[in-house]
């Protein structure tokens, strides 16, 4: 015979069993991406790097001693206390130029790399996502962009577009640098797809823009903010070319004009080799930031770099404390021997 038992719970109690775990907050899963990123030796440097270019940026009037198109001063000057890199052929501060350029720079890095990322986010998920002739179309367009050479294709619609300013640059730049990113997320995106947590989504009934953006794109964020800051170091340089070849707004401050400015000037001939090799510098430590901060962002994605950086860390330590422990015995006394014993041993010797 079964006999059942039924038992009746107060109303409010909660029902017994496992509690529940709260996911981790936003915040709380950006602060350690953040610590994982700032504990990397590398993207460490490039944070510190790129703050200083930041903080110039938007500090640039409080920082340059003059006005960027300030041109009212002694032409091909030399460094002096008025002016510590000296003048241009028109007249211009160098410093107070090399402050002011750094705002378009950091400007077009951000847009075009956020917009260059959107873009391939978009293009990757539903690329990697979709099946059939959709997925095909989609592949030959992507595969178009990526076959044609990127900065012939810049330089021919920036020619096109000559004088359109830097929302022109900016849009050239965008329209070529997204398709290496939406490739790589599209292969992410397929590996994902077959996954358990995808599967049970599909057959639950979601649709597959809910399955793309809630459950493949969150398993996706170190990816992401890698190609993102592919895409602004790509922006920065291209930018930089772009000026330099004259192909973009002459007349605006930043570091390819400086650069256009100076050559057409014949900067190296006339001695003032500060007008190409300031804003080059500028140029390159500002890319190379964006570039050792990746290396802090591929440590969050991958648990092994983090595991190998610690245990790299661990063994130097304890070499260190090896060494130091070498050292302290090496240098400790040895101890006295007693007034006389050598002369009783010899004796002793003697007598034998």
């Amino acid at each position: 015979m079964t006999s059942t038992v039924s038992v009746h719970l107060p109303e409010g109690a909660p029902p017994s069993g496992p509690a529940e775990q709260k996911a981790p907050s936003r915040w709380l899963t950006i602060g350690r991406m953040a610590a994982t990123i700032w504990s990397n030796p590398k993207a460490k440097i490039g944070v510190i790097i790129l703050g200083v270019f930041v903080l110039t940026a938007i500090f640039a009037p409080l920082l340059a001693p003059y006005g960027g198109s300030e041109n009212g001063f002694e032409r091909n000057a030399d460094a002096s206390w008025a002016h510590w890199m000296g003048t241009t052929a028109a007249g211009e501060d160098v410093l107070s130029q090399l402050i002011y350029g750094a705002r378009i720079s950091v400007l077009v890095g951000v847009v075009a790399g956020v917009l260059s990322t959107l873009i391939a986010v978009g293009i990757g998920l539903s690329w990697g996502y979709m099946k059939g002739f959709g997925g095909e179309v989609v592949g030959f367009v992507v595969n178009l962009f990526l076959v044609i050479p990127g900065l012939p294709l810049m330089i021919v619609i920036a020619a096109y577009l000559q004088n359109g300013g830097i929302l022109v640059i900016m849009a050239v730049i965008v329209v070529t640098g997204w398709a290496w990113g939406a490739r790589v997320l599209r292969s992410q995106t397929q590996s994902l797809r077959s996954r358990d947590f995808v599967t049970a989504a599909r057959f639950s009934g979601e649709s597959s823009g809910r399955i793309v953006f809630r459950e493949i794109l969150p398993n996706m964020t170190s990816l992401i903010t890698g190609s993102f800051f592919g895409a602004a170091t790509s922006a920065i340089l291209a930018e930089a070319g772009l000026e330099f070849l004259g192909l973009g707004d002459s007349s605006i401050v930043s570091w390819g004009t400086i650069l256009y400015w100076a050559q057409n000037s014949n900067a190296l001939l006339t001695g003032q080799w500060i007008l190409l090799f300031a804003p080059g510098l500028c140029i390159a430590l500002l890319a190379m930031s964006l570039t050792l901060i990746n290396f802090g962002v591929d440590a969050v994605g991958n648990p092994r770099l983090r595991e190998g950086g610690a245990k790299k860390a661990k063994e130097a330590r304890a070499c260190a404390l090896e060494l130091k422990e070498t050292r302290s015995v090496s240098a400790t006394p040895a101890p006295s021997r007693p007034a006389g014993s050598d002369q009783r041993a010899t004796g002793t010797e003697d007598e034998s």
